[in-house]
């Protein structure tokens, strides 16, 4: 006879990817506050801008799975900072295209190898193999969850 599943909040996968996740962006987030004032909103839009140029708002949640309003207040403080720019989207005149200025650029250039470096700490007890494959992991979960029935 087998063993019925846990139901324990512990042992269930997605809680505990859920507060993995969330202990590694509140350490990375404590380091963006503490050198550059950033939180965690307006750091990941800088990192979509800084990899990919302008963006609408729109691409920017989609590109963060954020929230329209956590991208909106996120674009608004880099803006009110001057570390972004607005520009009329010249396809759609209801939207916008949000770009790092050159000081959010440079900002952008001073936190990536900061970014980086945390990120070998962090991995640093597991191998090259093992980064791959957890990414590779990583990807098919994500992968997964479009795939989810949001009707049960």
């Amino acid at each position: 006879m087998s063993e019925p599943p846990s139901s324990r909040l512990a042992d269930f996968l997605p809680y505990q990817l859920s507060i993995t996740s969330n202990a590694v962006s509140s350490r990375i987030a404590d380091a963006y506050r503490a050198r550059f004032g950033l939180r965690v909103p307006e750091w990941r839009v800088m990192a979509v801008l800084g990899d990919g140029g302008a963006a609408t708002q729109r691409e920017l949640a989609r590109a963060t799975l954020m929230d329209k309003v956590a991208v909106n207040r996120a674009c608004r403080v880099l803006e009110d900072r001057g570390l972004a720019s607005r520009e009329p989207n010249e396809r759609d005149g209801r939207s916008h295209h949000l770009a790092l200025t050159a000081e959010g650029q440079a900002m952008h250039g001073r936190i990536m190898p900061l970014a980086r470096a945390m990120e070998r700490q962090l991995f640093e007890p597991f191998s090259a193999e093992e980064q791959e494959q957890f990414a590779q992991l990583l990807a098919r979960v994500r992968d997964q969850v479009g795939e989810l029935d949001p009707g049960g």
